[in-house]
């Protein structure tokens, strides 16, 4: 029998280790499980001149292809967006690109601006000193004054553009377009014990150096220095209710495999877009027989991804191919509603740089670009190095038919349900995409690109789950208040991007954990409440 904890964390990647680090200051007991163990940045792939073939393998970003230990297979066959993730502490900062805007002032009120979806029980205003606190911990560079933007503080001075952010900054010039050098969690300078880039490789595959930003070298050695616990290799199963409808601790499996039961006052979920309501809907009982916290029935449903249109082409000169981190610099140009383009809401654009050697061939092979036999080096030569390209991050507004349920075939490595995606791109998104790929080929005609080429969506997009769980006032219409607790569980919060109320046309991991620290402030303000 393991003794009771006050708080028990599951998840320990970008908001369970910012909840974490908040809440540590109470001097509570807390526990934090995580299903996947600490990564070894002496194996990443940037340490090996195989980094690009791993990323088909061992270091995909679906879990679905990885395979490793720590995942749990997802059905996301019938989604036109292939789910992705990581396992482990840190979570999906091993993996991400460390692209790190935040949600606008208007993506919190939609319904008020746009007469569409909902507005969130929370502003950009209430979040503001959240997110200057997680630019700071997570080490953010950037570069102050965004026309596009209200006003922010980076820590540290914005990536260098290089030849690809000059050649697309002016071609947007042109156009007389919108443009910026973007916020990154990827070190300009030394900052916190974590080296400046040196360009060692691409980041998505993980830093091997530790310029970029992931919670296991930012918030959770902050954690532990505080006295937080952190057990890893520990999937837990299900949340356990006791007579009085409270939380009272999880059934996991531990490292060996053996079922164990963690008693604890406070249950905080912190699993992503899919794996929070895997677990609550997996945690039914009889007097939650449609799952925990699902009195509204919206556990699982409303799922947004980000459909990503991704348009590139080819130039003379020289770009920066796969050196320097991958993303550049933004443009917010298209973000706002205009319903002259015949839809709602809108979408950033992020820039690339390029593409490595093996990717390139894979790509351009498969497109049709790179032909086979007496032509094929010439024509690579071409391309190799000579990529521009471009995304259109579309707002995906939430629809209950998009959504996760509980697969009932389909198991993971301890028995346990896997989630079953069921999504469909709407027409409002469909025509958002087509919109930003026509604005991107004259963004690449205007750098003076040719053979152009869209992946639209992009297949293994699905990056960013959102809004399975949703925060608001109506316990009828979402699953967690205004700070996080749940309408039905009053011992039991979720911080992750399950809460979401709408997606915005950013990438959300700013927001994510600036949302986990305002629900840890919650919560220090009440702590009296949480143990009644």
């Amino acid at each position: 029998m393991n003794d009771p904890v006050d708080v028990l964390i599951i998840g320990a990647g970008a908001s369970g280790a910012a909840v974490a680090w908040s809440l540590a200051e109470t001097r509570m007991h807390i526990l934090c499980m995580d299903q996947g163990g600490w990564m070894n940045p002496a194996h990443y792939p940037s340490t090996g001149r195989d980094w690009e073939a791993r990323f088909f393998g061992d270091y995909s970003p679906s879990p679905n292809i990885r395979a490793r230990p720590e995942d749990y297979p997802i059905n996301d066959d019938n989604s036109p967006i292939k789910v992705v993730n990581f396992n482990g502490v840190g979570g999906s900062t091993i993996m991400y690109t460390a692209h790190f805007p935040r949600l606008h002032p208007s993506d919190f009120k939609v319904r008020t601006l746009d007469g569409v979806a909902d507005d969130w029980p929370i502003d950009y205003e209430t979040l503001v000193p959240f997110f200057a606190e997680n630019d700071r911990i997570m080490g953010v560079s950037g570069l102050s004054g965004d026309p596009a933007f209200p006003p922010t503080t980076p820590p540290m001075p914005p990536l260098p553009l290089g030849r690809s952010g000059a050649m697309l900054g002016q071609a947007m010039n042109k156009l007389g377009w919108h443009w910026w050098p973007s916020d990154t969690t990827v070190a300009t300078t030394d900052y916190e014990g974590r080296a400046r880039c040196i360009n060692l490789g691409h980041c998505t595959p993980a830093c091997a150096q530790g310029a970029k930003a992931s919670t296991d070298i930012t918030y959770w050695p902050l954690a532990q220095r505080a006295g937080v616990e952190l057990r890893t290799h520990c999937r837990v199963r299900e949340i356990v209710t006791n007579e009085h409808g409270m939380a009272s601790g999880v059934v996991y499996y531990d490292k060996d495999g053996i079922e164990q039961f963690q008693p604890a006052e406070v249950v905080i979920v912190a699993c992503n877009g899919i794996g929070t309501p895997r677990l609550l809907l997996n945690s039914a009982s009889g007097r939650f027989p449609n799952g925990l916290a699902n009195s509204s029935g919206l556990v699982g449903k409303n799922l947004m991804f980000h459909p990503y249109a991704q348009v590139y082409g080819y130039v003379d000169e020289f770009t920066d191919s796969n050196r320097a981190p991958p993303t550049c610099l933004w443009s917010k140009e298209f973000y706002e509603t205009d319903r002259a383009r015949g839809f709602v809401r809108g979408y950033a654009f992020q820039f690339g740089r390029g593409m490595g050697p093996v990717m390139e061939a894979v790509q351009s092979e498969a497109k049709g670009v790179l032909p086979w036999g007496e032509q094929h080096h010439a024509v690579f030569r071409k391309l190799n190095g000579h990529r521009l390209q471009l995304s259109a991050i579309c707002e995906d507004l939430p629809e209950e038919h998009n959504r996760v349920t509980l697969d009932p075939v389909l198991k993971d490595s301890h028995d346990i349900p896997a989630p079953k995606v069921d999504y469909t791109i709407s027409e409002n998104s469909a025509k958002m995409m087509e919109h930003g790929i026509a604005r991107a080929r004259e963004v690449l005609a205007a750098a003076g690109a040719s053979d152009i080429c869209v992946n639209s969506p992009i297949l293994y997009g699905g990056w960013h789950l959102l809004g399975t769980a949703r925060m608001g006032t109506d316990p009828g219409r979402s699953v967690v208040n205004e700070w996080g607790r749940s309408h039905d569980v009053k011992n039991l919060f979720i911080v992750d991007g399950s809460v979401f109320v709408t997606s915005g046309g950013v990438n959300p991991t700013s927001t994510i954990q600036a949302i986990a620290l305002y629900i840890a402030d919650q919560m220090k303000r009440r702590l009296a409440d949480l143990f009644d």
